[in-house]
């Protein structure tokens, strides 16, 4: 997927306990760590890294890539509140998804001779899940915007783990949707790009529905209270009419990618 969202938990007795020993015993002290220990409405983790993946969606060829990196801890939504508590171990949350899909030329890659140029695609929408502190569900759904005007969706499952002290290790299975309008626009061959092949690809048009299932896992360690490292791997198997693609039948269903990255915390207000 494009970008990927962790959704950290930090227990919230701790917090409390401390501020109550300090009221009691320093008045002056007790303000001064309620203030401290206020957090902020956003916690947000952006960075970037490097990938191993494939040229574009379906190829058997490889190339590095960049990636950003975002991870969610806290967010906040007027009305709704905080949505996303990172000091929630357990509960529902909400968050924001996003998504990006490179431009791709029938110049990348010789088993796209004939098709056209497919320009770069923006993905935005919303997530939902259910969390405990060693299992995360979530769902996500995003819009497309120029490259591809389709809806795009994803399930997911990790089951978390904390081997060491610092490092977060997350694993599970993942499925993908995606709907008509991009099928056809990443998987779909039109009767001039069959003709323009030569003979190498022949005219489809799919539907939309599952496009591939898979398994994604990530290490995180943290080297700092802001900064984190992490390896990242994950392996997907296209499906359904993504599958049946001449384009696919050309390159390859089953799709594997392997990263490096940093990421840096941020966290303040906007509605106080």
């Amino acid at each position: 997927m494009g970008l990927t969202t962790r959704l950290a938990a930090m227990p919230l007795c701790a917090v409390l306990a401390s501020a109550l020993v300090a009221s009691v015993a320093v008045p002056a002290l007790a303000q001064e760590t309620a203030i401290t220990a206020e957090r902020k409405q956003y916690e947000l983790e952006l960075g970037i890294g490097a990938a191993f993946s494939p040229k574009y969606e379906a190829a058997d060829s490889y190339t590095v890539k960049p990636f950003p990196i975002l991870a969610i801890g806290r967010f906040y939504l007027p009305v709704f509140g905080q949505v996303v508590d990172g000091e929630k171990k357990t509960g529902v949350f909400l968050f924001p998804s996003f998504g990006f899909q490179g431009e791709r030329k029938a110049s990348d890659d010789s088993d796209l001779t004939g098709t056209k140029t497919v320009d770069w695609a923006l993905e935005l929408g919303v997530g939902a899940g259910f969390q405990t502190d060693h299992f995360r569900a979530f769902a996500q759904v995003r819009q497309g915007i120029n490259g591809h005007t389709g809806q795009v969706g994803e399930l997911g499952f990790d089951g978390i783990f904390y081997p060491v002290d610092r490092v977060e290790v997350s694993v599970g299975p993942r499925a993908s949707l995606g709907s008509d309008e991009y099928m056809d626009t990443y998987f779909g061959v039109t009767s001039a790009e069959a003709a323009a092949s030569g003979g190498q690809l022949t005219a489809y048009n799919p539907s939309g529905g599952f496009k591939s299932v898979g398994l994604s896992s990530r290490v995180s360690y943290d080297w700092s209270d802001t900064t984190r490292l992490h390896l990242q791997a994950g392996y997907d198997r296209l499906i359904g009419d993504a599958a049946d693609s001449p384009i696919v039948d050309a390159g390859s269903k089953d799709q594997f990618n392997v990263g490096i990255g940093v990421s840096y915390k941020f966290s303040f207000d906007l509605f106080r």
